[in-house]
């Protein structure tokens, strides 16, 4: 299957603005992009149905005319851990329930573009974490990792667990959150020293909800020839 499972270190760490915008760059190539985010925490009501904002950023990045549902279909409003929140809304996951979610619909030919919730070992479902989705899947990983000070620590325990797992890692993306950031440091350049995935450095973007940063482009777009 050609795909990609996109993961973090953390919560909170752009995974969806960075997946957004890959599946806007992989559209453009003529594939047909499948974006599934197959459980959504944090999830708010929209006239009495839970809307996974996320899942919809995804799903109009995609731009394959899918429901939000297909994309989406076990949104939660608990803001916890994805196996927490199903459990309580009385709500019992498997991995199969997961797996399931992420190819329907899925033909050949298609790019299936996978987002987990939380970081990489965060429980998605009974005794599953993201890690577990990726290897049940067959997808390669993309780790999202914050561009600010203490991320090598995150971000080299991740590829030791990818590693472990017998999963590749695409690439590391270092994604930077705030403008302010200190001279001295090049996380970029440090990992690139430990490890030999290829690591993007992804300058800060205020608006990147409906395009990709014109700065973004060159640097996503050098990862995807060992993806399509």
């Amino acid at each position: 299957m050609r795909g990609l499972l996109i993961t973090g270190t953390d919560t909170g760490v752009g995974k969806t603005t960075v997946g957004a915008a890959l599946a806007r760059l992989i559209a453009a190539r003529g594939f047909t992009v499948r974006a599934r985010k197959p459980v959504e925490t944090g999830c708010h009501s929209d006239h009495g149905r839970l809307r996974p904002a996320d899942a919809a950023l995804l799903q109009a990045a995609a731009g394959a005319n899918e429901s939000l549902a297909t994309v989406c279909p076990y949104p939660f409003e608990a803001t916890v851990s994805a196996e927490r929140a199903a459990r309580l809304a009385g709500t019992r996951l498997s991995l199969d329930d997961l797996v399931s979610a992420c190819r329907t619909g899925v033909a050949a030919g298609d790019f299936l573009l996978v987002e987990g919730a939380g970081g990489l070992l965060s429980p998605l479902a009974e005794r599953t974490t993201v890690a577990d989705l990726a290897r049940a899947l067959g997808l390669p990983v993309l780790l999202v990792v914050p561009d600010r000070l203490g991320c090598l620590n995150h971000a080299l325990l991740c590829t030791e667990a990818l590693v472990a797992r017998g999963l590749r890692c695409a690439a590391i993306v270092l994604n930077r959150l705030a403008p302010a950031h200190p001279a001295d440091l090049d996380n970029a350049d440090d990992l690139s020293r430990w490890r030999t995935e290829p690591v993007i450095a992804l300058p800060y973007a205020a608006e990147i909800a409906d395009t990709v940063p014109e700065d973004w482009r060159p640097r996503l777009a050098s990862i995807l020839p060992g993806l399509l």
